[in-house]
């Protein structure tokens, strides 16, 4: 929809190339993140780290702006969606950013260790579905295409099925030998966060869905993890 007053289609652009760019940082920062875990490289998690904070500083510039376009401009119907959706999108970027980070301080903890590179696959596979979904979520807002914000919407259970997976994994090496508990326990931890990364996805998967169509999701969100009521059987 073209506006006849051209600054306000401009700042309806802005929005958009601000989302865009803060989406480009944070899968940056979880590529980063993985990759210092992965390699246990303490430099490459510290850079990581810090670059969290031109994530939040878009953020607030976008809910600046944002803010500003409500009061001047009191937009209404498909405007009004459009603004208030890239406010809920830019605060879930914010947390994704918040989560790789977590998972790069994770990295930075463990860094010394030596561990079997088999471990770290199962968070590798969990890794790489999250940025999928991070990509196709954000080309999703971008292009106003609600089908692609639900094929996303209903492939979060892949990454918890992973998730599953890696918690059973990981707590069998804890019981195996005690020696692994600090180790694993930090790499559940990192997996928790990359599996939190995914249900954020699914969140701006919602808001593009209502940005679009004006209804939110009635549907039950689709979730797969078991965790909280996993039992490791004994032999």
């Amino acid at each position: 929809m073209e506006h006849t007053v051209k600054s306000y289609e401009t700042e309806l652009m802005q929005l958009d190339q601000k989302v865009s760019l803060m989406g480009g940082l944070v899968e940056q920062l979880l590529g980063n993140a993985f990759a210092a875990l992965e390699r246990r490289d303490p430099r490459l998690a510290s850079e990581a780290i810090a670059s969290d904070r031109a994530i939040d500083q878009l953020q607030r510039d976008i809910e600046e702006l944002a803010i500003s376009m409500i009061a001047r401009r009191q937009p209404m119907a498909q405007d009004l969606r459009t603004i208030v959706s890239t406010l809920k999108v830019a605060g879930d970027l914010e947390r994704i950013g918040d989560l790789a980070k977590n998972v790069a301080k994770r990295a930075l903890v463990i860094a010394p260790e030596t561990r079997p590179q088999s471990l770290i696959l199962g968070l590798r596979h969990m890794t790489e579905l999250a940025t999928t979904n991070l990509k196709n979520v954000l080309n999703a807002y971008l292009t106003r295409d609600d089908e692609q914000a639900l094929k996303v919407w209903r492939s979060d259970t892949d990454i918890d099925a992973l998730y599953n997976s890696v918690f059973r994994e990981l707590l069998t090496y804890m019981m195996e030998d005690p020696r692994n508990i600090g180790l694993c326990t930090h790499l559940l931890f990192g997996a928790k966060n990359i599996e939190r990364i995914g249900d954020h996805a699914t969140n701006i998967a919602e808001t593009v869905h209502y940005m679009v169509r004006g209804t939110t999701l009635v549907a039950d969100r689709p979730k797969d993890d078991k965790t909280s009521v996993t039992l490791i059987d004994k032999d």
